[in-house]
């Protein structure tokens, strides 16, 4: 089973392991998102900024919040109406526009790749087809790591420490069948995590399965703040300051405070789940606040999503587990690869032996 799907194995592995360094690399390549000197100026209100920076949008597209780091040398992301997940970059002191924000052309790709295999589909026309050759693949994947492990386990404890072993100087086939074997083994945990989770973008009826088995209902939709999208107007913007205030002087080390329309986030940063976040709502004419939704309060149901997306990504515990995601998804890329020469060994020298008795036959 591993020979047809071990290519897309591979791609996705390899995709994955692209992205785990996404946002270093981004910021690394990205000039914009580094304003000089911005640990000694002053941010312009945020009802300043946003009605600069709806002045060069299209007619049609809002202002639906922004989003401000800890950090004063980024710039704020300013959310926009349309199209969805699309946000502009706004120094904060000059309200100078940057451009539109997102993925750099080679991450989108590795992101596509990694979920879609570049085929999104069309959902009025036709499903993804990308998107299930990925979840089947994943599922291959899974068969074959286990399978793998019930035909390669040694009898004895001697046999099992000498197969997890690299060895550099018997030979290439010596050296692809350790790194094939002692690799997966190493890995083997990790690029289950990530497969099992994964699969839950997979497919409806797997999320809707494993969560259910983690005591967690269906997702209710996409976004807990996705209604108050149409509801904003660039005037709104005027008291997003005052909100703004309030929860960075109450969260004076929040990696980020997100404001929009009636609703706020802080994000709570640390180990753990990465998408942990205090969430808030506020009247839109005064900036009152009128409720507070704690993580801290959350039932461990709620918290279980982050969490899940925190293992799948090896973000949970800061750079010593996004490492070791990286490594073991690189050698999930290259199972696929060494397994592919050891099986056309293999073949190759059951082709000889069979021409071999052939010959002993004839003479």
């Amino acid at each position: 089973m591993s020979v047809p799907f071990g290519v897309v194995i591979t791609l996705i592995c390899f995709s994955g392991a692209m992205l785990v360094f996404e946002k270093e690399m981004t910021y690394m390549a990205d000039d914009r998102l580094r304003i000089e000197g911005g640990e000694a100026g002053r941010a312009l209100p945020m009802g300043v900024l946003a009605a600069k920076a709806a002045a060069e949008l299209p007619e049609g597209v809002r202002i639906t919040g922004v989003s401000v780091s800890g950090d004063p040398c980024e710039p704020y992301r300013m959310s926009l109406s349309k199209p969805r997940k699309a946000y502009l970059l706004v120094n904060q002191y000059t309200g100078e526009v940057l451009g539109r924000g997102g993925r750099t052309p080679f991450f989108a790709a590795m992101f596509s790749l990694h979920r879609w295999l570049l085929d999104k589909g069309r959902p009025e026309e036709r499903p993804a087809y990308g998107k299930i050759v990925v979840g089947v693949s994943t599922i291959m994947f899974v068969v074959a790591l286990l399978s793998g492990v019930a035909v390669w386990w040694p009898k004895t404890r001697r046999a099992l420490a000498a197969g997890l072993k690299i060895t550099l100087r018997q030979g290439r086939l010596r050296l692809w069948r350790s790194l094939h074997v002692a690799g997966g083994m190493y890995a083997i945990v990790l690029l289950l995590v990530m497969a099992l989770t994964g699969l839950t973008w997979s497919f409806p009826w797997y999320n809707k399965a494993f969560y259910s088995l983690l005591g967690v209902e269906a997702a209710a939709g996409k976004g807990s703040h996705g209604g108050a999208r149409a509801a904003v107007t660039d005037g709104g913007a005027a008291c997003w300051q005052a909100v703004y205030d309030r929860l960075r002087a109450d969260n004076p080390h929040a990696p980020s405070i997100t404001v929009g329309c009636g609703t706020a986030s802080v994000s709570l940063g640390g180990l753990g789940n990465t998408r942990a976040a205090d969430r808030y709502t506020f009247d839109p004419s005064t900036g009152r606040i009128t409720s507070v939704a704690r993580y801290a309060d959350a039932a461990p149901g709620g918290k279980t999503r982050g969490w899940v997306y925190s293992l799948h990504t090896g973000t949970f515990g800061g750079w010593i587990t996004r490492i070791l995601w990286f490594v073991a998804a690189m050698i999930g890329a290259a199972l696929p690869l060494t397994g592919y020469y050891l099986w056309a060994r293999r073949m190759a020298a059951r082709r000889r032996a069979k021409v071999k008795i052939q010959d002993k036959s004839f003479s």
